[in-house]
């Protein structure tokens, strides 16, 4: 019983770390928005979802470090993802077709 309250202390970790960590790329995203260093998220994703017919758009993620916006979607039970530069907009790649 000593080791399994040790191992669902740290299973719990990862709950409680995400929240954080998404509250940092948004308060992030919001600054750099705000001093014209990275584009609006919804002007990234009105350049790219239409590019993406027949699939549906599942969300983002952000690295705050790079500046790259990878946007997900799935199509056909593949999920595809899409890297974009956040301060031009450019794809820099995809994965999945």
């Amino acid at each position: 019983m000593r080791m399994l309250a040790p191992i669902l202390l740290f299973a719990a970790i990862p709950a409680v770390a995400a929240p954080a960590e998404q509250e940092s790329e948004r308060a992030f995203a919001w600054r750099a928005t705000r001093a014209g260093k990275l584009l609006p998220l919804k002007e990234i994703e009105r350049r790219v979802i239409p590019t993406m017919k027949g699939a549906q758009y599942i969300g983002f993620n952000l690295d705050t470090d790079s500046a790259v916006y990878t946007l997900k979607f799935l199509r056909d039970g593949e999920v595809i993802w899409v890297d974009v530069d956040g301060r031009s907009g450019q794809v820099l790649g995809r994965t999945g077709r």
